[in-house]
């Protein structure tokens, strides 16, 4: 039987992610009010139950733009996503559920963010990796991992001086961040929407900042789950790159996870020939490719809303030239349909 999460069973729902192996971060119930809190896009959070038992989690979200398409997605805003379930029936109703509900809404396709390839005879977008590594519970063994040139990068932030705090709030991570993404042609998210996700999982969300002689450096926004960390949202400022602030931040993450006894260093999704993934590349991590896969309903080609994207070239090129501030009054008013 299927049914639509409330607040009653949010902690159960939650549990059953927590338990299982194809559970993640972004199946987790807090996203249903991320999501609708942030950006307003309506949510489908569907289980199956089976004497009193959940058995199977999907959560949906309809993104509909006039601008980039009418979709529904598990999970948007999200890399990972897709039907976790205890077995086979579970998973083939939920599966056949979100079929049915988007052929209702009208999309133009559903989209599955499956990590492992679930149906072979649905069309998937060879376009993006992920990146994971297992950690070692010494510090110093992690370090020696890395491999020598990108070794030396972090090296160099280390001499330079930079240290890293615990932020409480989203202040300097956001003006970090939307300075980044303004360099890289791409819609910054609100400040709100940080904070929504701080404020819904709690100590599982956390702000790290590289700060040089109190100077912010960088920050990134790191998600906890299980025994993984995942850095999600981050970015430096002008003054990183001369004193490889970045490369130090992301050391900083693993060493710290580390000293929390994480064992999963998950770098996350990178689009294949960007520059994000050379980088994530040069710290030795292996690409491993995500299966994202479609339900065409109305549209006859797999969505192609990236930066990638010929047609959006002009767009990047002018953007990258914005004033800060107009990108961070602008911005958050598309990215909330670029889930």
């Amino acid at each position: 039987m299927i049914k639509t999460l409330d607040d009653a069973n949010a902690q159960r729902w939650d549990d059953f992610v927590q338990n299982s192996a194809d559970g993640t971060f972004f199946h987790l119930s807090g996203w249903k009010k991320v999501i609708d809190s942030a950006f307003g896009h309506k949510t489908y959070f569907l289980y199956t139950e089976n004497e009193g038992q959940i058995t199977g989690v999907l959560p949906l979200v309809h993104v509909k733009s006039l601008l980039f398409g009418n979709n529904l997605v598990s999970t948007a805003f999200c890399v990972y996503g897709g039907v976790v379930a205890n077995d086979d029936q579970s998973y083939a109703e939920l599966d056949k559920e979100a079929c049915r509900l988007a052929e209702e809404l009208g999309v133009d396709s559903l989209e599955m963010r499956n990590r492992t390839r679930k149906s072979p005879e649905r069309p998937f977008k060879e376009l993006y990796v992920t990146f994971r590594k297992e950690l070692d519970p010494d510090i110093e063994k992690n370090m020696l991992a890395i491999p020598r040139k990108q070794r030396a990068m972090v090296r160099k932030g280390i001499d330079a001086g930079l240290v890293s705090v615990i932020d409480n709030n989203v202040d300097r991570l956001h003006l970090a961040y939307s300075e980044s993404v303004r360099n890289l042609g791409t819609p910054v998210f609100s400040k709100k929407y940080f904070q929504i996700l701080k404020d819904v999982f709690g100590e599982q969300c956390e702000v790290l900042t590289i700060e040089l002689n109190g100077q912010l450096i960088g920050s990134v926004m790191n998600f906890y789950f299980k025994d993984e960390v995942l850095p999600y949202y981050g970015g430096g400022t002008e003054l990183a790159r001369n004193v490889k602030g970045n490369d130090f931040m992301y050391w900083e993450v693993m060493r710290r996870a580390v000293e929390k006894g994480v064992k999963i260093f998950d770098y996350g999704r990178s689009k294949i020939g960007t520059g994000s993934y050379s980088f994530k590349k040069n710290w030795g991590f292996v690409p491993e490719p995500l299966f994202y896969e479609f339900h065409l309903v109305k549209a006859d080609t797999l969505p192609d809303i990236n930066p990638l994207n010929p047609k959006y070239k002009l767009f990047i090129a002018a953007w990258k030239r914005l004033p800060l501030g107009i990108s961070q009054l602008v911005g958050p008013w598309l990215s909330k349909d670029l889930g």
